[in-house]
């Protein structure tokens, strides 16, 4: 195992944390230590950029100010709150997770490894980010930023994808957390990253570890870390009814409250085999969805969208009821509703993207 002799691990937290204090981004839960708005800056910074997340958080927290409010509130407005940030299991384990707190921990986000575990959406990083910069605790953070900068910063030349590497990676950045300031090092790691030890070309002439990177001393800081193959994303087809009612209202149903985009509204329909055979497709999928027989007419309007495991495109048909009255079969709920009033509905990112092409 690699490791920084002791003189050299104090000099790195020394200049990181000296670094830190002149550049660190303002970002507004650094201005707090409360635990439960760190937590939440914590889940929402999960797979969404900062800029992205920023005003979310402000609503968020304006909303629900406290871990109390969050459990108490209806999971549709959680998700309404959540709408356009992706990702929705995120706000669905918030839910859960302060119904937890709240139940068990009498309102108090835990301040133990083990608890803080227990709850849905935290893993091995939200952990050691809430205990480090909430309650002090000298534990490693260890996101994509940080496993770039301790690659680098040792000269690890694995891919960062391989199990046994992020292993070593979290050993190593374990080793330099110190007993002081854990919450600002492991910030300045993130920071590090974020702006300087970049995926891209890093830029050493700005950064404060340059004398201890052992990738920079042997030529190989746009090497380390080898980049990672990715997999081509497979490309889904889907496709939904436009069906109207004799008053103009529109039908549109809720999804099952588990799996992709759960507790989401959409238009009835779902996965098909290809355009092909969409519209028998779709007959079938509304059929098992509502219980109803449709007539399926004109394409309106097709739209793309990826996802972190596949790309989407989904396509939106003319639908016209010959027979049954809907019923939730396979959904959570169905509703007619006025085009007007779908703002107050939960739609994902997709299939705002459809509404707004057939409704324009």
């Amino acid at each position: 195992m690699i490791n920084l002799p002791p003189e050299n691990r104090t000099v790195v937290v020394r200049n990181l944390l000296a670094w830190y204090k002149k550049h660190k981004r303002a970002l507004p839960w650094r201005q707090t230590a409360d635990p439960y708005r760190i937590w939440i800056a914590e889940i929402m910074l999960q797979q969404t950029q900062v800029d992205t997340v920023i005003p979310y958080y402000h609503c968020f927290l304006n909303t629900f100010p406290t871990v109390e409010a969050l459990a108490g509130a209806a999971l549709e407005d959680v998700l309404k709150v959540w709408e356009n940030m992706g990702y929705y299991s995120r706000a669905q384990n918030l839910h859960r997770a302060a119904g937890m707190v709240v139940d068990r921990f009498g309102g108090k986000i835990p301040d133990s490894h083990e608890n803080l575990m227990r709850l849905p959406g935290i893993g091995v990083y939200t952990a050691g980010a809430v205990l480090s910069i909430a309650y002090g605790k000298a534990v490693p953070a260890v996101d994509g930023n940080v496993r770039r900068v301790i690659s680098r910063l040792f000269a690890v030349r694995n891919p960062l994808n391989d199990p046994q590497t992020q292993k070593q990676i979290n050993h190593l950045a374990a080793a330099l957390v110190p007993a002081q300031n854990p919450g600002a090092f492991n910030q300045a790691l993130m920071d590090l990253g974020a702006t300087v030890c970049k995926a891209g070309k890093p830029v050493c002439a700005l950064c404060p570890l340059t004398g201890q990177c052992r990738a920079h001393s042997l030529g190989l800081q746009n090497t380390i870390p080898p980049a990672a193959k990715r997999p081509a994303l497979p490309h889904r087809q889907a496709a939904v009814a436009v069906v109207f009612d004799q008053g103009g209202r529109l039908l549109v149903v809720q999804r099952p409250s588990k799996g992709l985009l759960a507790s989401l509204w959409k238009l009835p329909g779902g996965f098909i085999q290809d355009v092909g055979t969409g519209k028998n497709d779709l007959r079938m999928q509304v059929r098992e969805e509502l219980g109803i027989r449709i007539r399926v007419g004109q394409p309106l309007a097709s739209v793309d969208h990826a996802y972190t495991h596949f790309r989407l495109t989904l396509h939106a048909f003319e639908g016209r009821i010959l027979e049954g009255s809907p019923c939730p079969l396979g959904c959570q709920a169905w509703r007619w509703i006025r085009p007007e009033d779908l703002k107050t509905l939960t739609f994902s990112k997709v299939d705002r993207m459809i509404l707004e092409a057939v409704l324009s």
